[in-house]
């Protein structure tokens, strides 16, 4: 359990790291075009988030997200009882810390000082924009599990959050740890503690929607 959770905790803190690590460079190289910067933080977070899964997924299964956690509990994937609450709880720790790991690291490594995030973002439309990413992500999730297609989970994966960064306003968070951990870096990828429990809550919503979906549209296959 303990080398899961590490693979959850090194996992998500690298996930954060590329996103704020590729924001701030993204502001540094193109500082005066946008677009270029949110073309230049997805592409490389789309990448990295698939090569992380990819390794870590046989760990740990590569959660990096505690609704994703909670979906596999709910479910009972990992295991023929399902996962104990107490491994979930492990993981979503795991999962929070090393969300706020990364973003420092991130900030370390561009020598930007460690400061809390003063972006707000929380409007009725992010929040509805979370919804829809989380729901999406754990749909394209389940649905290639549910029907047999694993394999192709870190590359869909990658490719859909690649997608969702500039087809929703809020930038498909899409995950509760690494909403906080961006509250860590005061830098492109940055969001205000204020913002936070909104996203939080639309994420949690958009989870219970995904997996609603994915029960309804992929049912247990017969043994």
């Amino acid at each position: 359990m303990w080398r899961r959770a590490l693979g959850e905790l090194l996992g998500t803190g690298l996930l954060v790291a590329v996103v704020v690590g590729s924001g701030i460079a993204a502001t540094k190289l193109s500082p005066d075009d946008a677009g270029l910067q949110l073309l230049e933080n997805s592409t490389a977070t789309a990448l990295g988030l698939a090569v992380l899964i990819a390794v870590l997924g046989p760990l740990s299964g590569a959660h990096f997200n505690p609704v994703v956690t909670l979906v596999d509990w709910v479910l009972g994937r990992r295991e023929p009882a399902g996962p104990r609450l107490g491994d979930a709880g492990a993981y979503i720790a795991a999962q929070v810390a090393g969300g706020i790991g990364g973003a420092l690291l991130a900030n370390a490594m561009f020598g930007e000082p460690a400061a809390v995030a003063t972006t707000a973002r929380a409007s009725g439309a992010t929040f509805l924009a979370e919804v829809v990413a989380t729901a999406g992500l754990v749909l394209v999730i389940l649905g290639l599990l549910r029907s047999g297609r694993g394999a192709l989970v870190a590359p869909a994966v990658g490719a859909y959050i690649g997608a969702a960064y500039w087809f929703t306003s809020s930038t498909s968070f899409a995950n509760p740890a690494v909403t906080v951990g961006r509250v860590f870096s005061d830098t492109f990828a940055g969001i205000a503690p204020g913002s936070v429990l909104p996203f939080v809550l639309a994420q949690l919503v958009g989870g219970a929607l995904g997996l609603g979906l994915a029960m309804i549209l992929y049912p247990p296959r017969p043994a």
